[in-house]
């Protein structure tokens, strides 16, 4: 496999990384559609421990079975697939080297009061299960951030050193930030560039709302704004991630309709994204109308 002048380009910016870490890498950006074009889309199923089975897999019973979503990964020529330990485990062998797997190491649920997550899974799982990275949430907001990033510091490094790549989810939630707050453009900002700041090499935010939340960044945006479309948001985003040298793909949220879906994703598109990571609004779908979605989203990515 000859590397497109694109993927030797994203490797050089990470410099400090070993060729195992680089390979990983490559072979991320390298698979599927979008293989070579620098741009990513990745199927997330981490949801059933975030929301629970039925919330997640009753729109699709068929999506109950581990099995589908890595069926659904490769008939749709996606970059990578992502989930918890034991969906990986359930399809491990006979996928293997099908498709880069992403582990999540980290994981919330819906019966917990606070804005954590435990470490469920080893970066010797990883390894054991041929993943290509690890994937792991912080809050930034939380009050527990700080343990969350002291985890990711010890799991990032580990992770490093034995060639993988390591992928952070950056979600701002916690007592000192509303909804709104959550997904304003000052805080999606701030959110992606301590991820960068951690050492990821792909970074996972929420697109960012024209909201600013902190009353001190507001005067900042108002002396240095930024623009009122999608696409000029979006372009902040990847200027917070060292100025485009990091990777950033964005979720796609909750439920809904294709136009919006598509519409947020020509934003990214136009803002210099790297793609988007594509949960619930695929595998809910039911399997013909989820690989129509992923096309028509690969597509735009595409041109």
């Amino acid at each position: 496999m000859r590397l497109t002048p694109k993927v030797q380009e994203i490797l050089s910016w990470y410099e400090s990384d070993n060729p195992g870490t680089k390979a990983n890498l490559a072979r991320i950006l390298m698979t599927g559609k979008l293989g070579g074009t620098g741009r990513l889309v990745i199927l997330p199923v981490d949801q059933g421990f975030e929301h629970g089975p039925a919330r997640s897999f009753a729109p699709n019973p068929a999506g109950y079975d581990p099995r589908y979503m890595f069926e659904l990964a490769l008939e749709a020529g996606l970059s990578a697939y992502a989930a918890p330990l034991g969906m990986i485990e359930a399809g491990a062998a006979h996928y293997a080297g099908t498709i880069p797997t992403i582990l999540k190491v980290n994981s919330s649920n819906s019966l917990s009061t606070t804005k954590d997550q435990a470490v469920t899974a080893t970066v010797q799982d990883a390894l054991r299960l041929g993943c290509s990275a690890i994937g792991f949430t912080i809050y930034p907001s939380s009050e527990h951030q700080f343990e969350m990033m002291e985890e990711l510091r010890e799991l990032a490094a580990e992770a490093k050193a034995c060639g993988l790549a390591v992928v952070v989810w950056s979600y701002p939630r916690g007592p000192m930030l509303d909804k709104v707050g959550e997904t304003a453009l000052d805080i999606c900002a701030y959110a992606a560039h301590m991820a960068a700041l951690m050492g990821a090499h792909i970074i996972k935010v929420k697109p960012p709302t024209s909201a600013v939340s902190l009353d001190a960044a507001k005067k900042t945006y108002e002396k240095h704004p930024i623009g009122e479309s999608p696409a000029e948001r979006i372009k902040h985003i990847v200027q917070a991630c060292f100025g485009g040298r990091r990777l950033v793909v964005f979720s796609g949220g909750e439920a809904k309709g294709t136009e919006a879906i598509l519409d947020e994703v020509r934003a990214i598109h136009e803002g210099g994204g790297n793609g988007s990571i594509m949960g619930r609004n695929a595998f809910q779908r039911p399997k013909e109308e989820a690989l129509a979605l992923l096309s028509a989203i690969i597509n735009i990515y595409k041109h």
